[in-house]
């Protein structure tokens, strides 16, 4: 009997849309060990020498100019692409991605960045059958997500779900999920253990990241932290940002042993089990692991957008707390050293809430779409 088989197409605009689609990859192997899936971030795949500009220059633009970007977010809010980006988008992926789908023949396609979703949407209204599955990776609907030819949303919350209502979807082409994560977020790991493969001492702990976008490049903010290196420990992980990188480990203010400078790496979710705090931006794939580790979160200057509706949702349900000045890290951080056990009781009571998401429902959900019946776990 032939394998199911999944199509993943994710995009390069950030790391939480391709994230979701590793993590839907993998959990729906330890769903079903008969099912092939590919994960394929279009762009890259297809023209892996024009794609790194063009996200180059997205980032550049999210840093430099936030309030450009806003102001087209909200602007394009209730529409879907415009049809220059449409165009383009035509001339760009069409007929090669016509190709890969006839050569790697899935059963289903899940698309976790709006950009592969219009491609797929396109082709479906051309005249391909192959059922549309779109996973949004935010706390918010952009108008840019919204396709006629999308067989099923999977969203974040309920509120996710009224705003694509709003935006004319019907009801049952839509399933509230949660966002999935990678399966290494679902379990736990014994701290002791942890601490001796990072280094790392049995005290307050904070965890820092989104160095790639702009974190550490508030350097007064950054260093402002470091005056409790002798009380607290940090990791600070600033991702791929390579020069982020060699800039801290230059500033002997960062040089401590209670201070660990961390790249790239994909032990995230045993560096979150292991901290007390996490400093971050409110991006809806962080957000989420960070609720999967029920780690309480500070969220640090919201790209306009997105990360705004993400801040709020986080903030509203007691998930965490904006940065808005010094004082706010102050509070935590004395938090962190006067009532250490209640920030436990704290990380119990988040970790709770997460149960409710049941993190193997997004991949049930794809799983059913193509016809496989899987009991939906407690």
């Amino acid at each position: 009997m032939r394998r199911k088989r999944v199509l993943i197409l994710s995009e390069g605009f950030g790391a939480g849309h391709t994230q979701a689609a590793q993590a839907l990859s993998v959990s729906l192997k330890k769903l079903s060990p008969d099912v092939q899936t590919r994960v394929l971030e279009l762009g890259s795949f297809l023209h892996p020498t024009v794609a790194p500009w063009i996200f180059g220059a997205y980032r550049k633009t999210v840093i430099n100019q936030p309030r450009l970007y806003g102001f087209m977010y909200r602007y394009q809010y209730k529409k879907s692409l415009n049809r220059f980006t449409q165009l383009a988008l035509h001339r760009l992926f069409y007929a090669q991605t016509a190709e890969v789908i006839r050569q790697l023949k899935p059963d289903t396609i899940v698309c976790t960045h709006p950009f592969p979703n219009v491609v797929i949407s396109r082709l479906k209204r051309s005249g391909l059958s192959v059922p549309l599955c779109t996973v949004i990776t935010d706390y918010d609907a952009h108008g840019t997500w919204v396709s006629n030819e999308v067989n099923k949303y999977l969203v974040s919350t309920p509120d996710v779900k009224e705003k694509l209502l709003n935006h004319g979807v019907p009801a049952d082409h839509i399933e509230v999920t949660g966002i999935p994560v990678h399966p290494s977020f679902w379990e736990s790991h014994d701290k002791e253990q942890l601490r001796r493969q990072f280094g790392l001492q049995a005290m307050p702990t904070v965890l820092v990241m989104g160095g790639g976008w702009g974190l550490v490049h508030t350097e007064g903010f950054i260093e402002y932290l470091t005056r409790y290196r002798d009380r607290i420990q940090m990791i600070f992980c600033l991702g791929s940002n390579e020069k982020a990188l060699a800039d801290l480990s230059a500033n002997p203010q960062f040089r401590h042993p209670n201070i660990r400078l961390l790249g790239f790496t994909k032990e995230v979710d045993k560096l979150m089990e292991v901290s007390d705090l996490l400093i971050t931006k409110p991006g809806g794939m962080t957000c989420t692991e960070g609720l999967a580790k029920g780690i309480p979160m500070l969220f640090y200057k919201p790209i306009p957008g997105q990360e705004e509706e993400n801040l709020q949702y986080f903030t509203e349900h007691g998930f965490g707390e904006q940065i808005r000045s010094t004082e706010t890290i102050d509070y935590w951080f004395q938090y962190l050293l006067e009532r250490y056990p209640e920030v436990q009781k704290r990380r119990a009571m988040l970790a709770e809430k997460w149960r409710q998401y049941r993190p193997a429902e997004c991949s049930q959900a794809i799983m059913e779409l193509m016809g496989e019946k899987y009991p939906v776990g407690p």
